[in-house]
């Protein structure tokens, strides 16, 4: 995964070139979801291919990246208005521990 400013492959310094586009869900506050297309470009050099996040999504997360910052910083947990049951408290404990 790459971010949208960079054209350069990690691996093995290529330079990558649009590919194709890709769906992902993206879940919010309020227990919405949306779906949204992402860029995919592909390295000249190694062949590897690599998704282009926006700054405001996490990668393998599919909540948003303010939401999952909010319960890593203490700011949202299970009791707090409007996140009560979302995201739930064992997804949040998994975040806690592995980010």
């Amino acid at each position: 995964m790459v971010r949208e400013t960079e054209n350069i492959c990690p691996y093995c310094g290529g330079e990558l070139i649009f590919f194709d586009k890709t769906k992902r869900i993206i879940r919010t506050k309020g227990r919405k979801s949306s779906w949204i297309k992402i860029n995919r470009l592909k390295c000249v050099k190694c062949g590897k291919t690599h998704r282009v996040l926006p700054n405001y999504i996490l990668p393998y997360k599919q909540y948003e990246k303010e939401l999952i910052k909010g319960v890593l910083e203490g700011l949202i947990d299970s009791d707090t208005l409007g996140y009560e049951d979302y995201p739930c408290e064992k997804t949040m404990k998994h975040w806690r521990r592995d980010i």
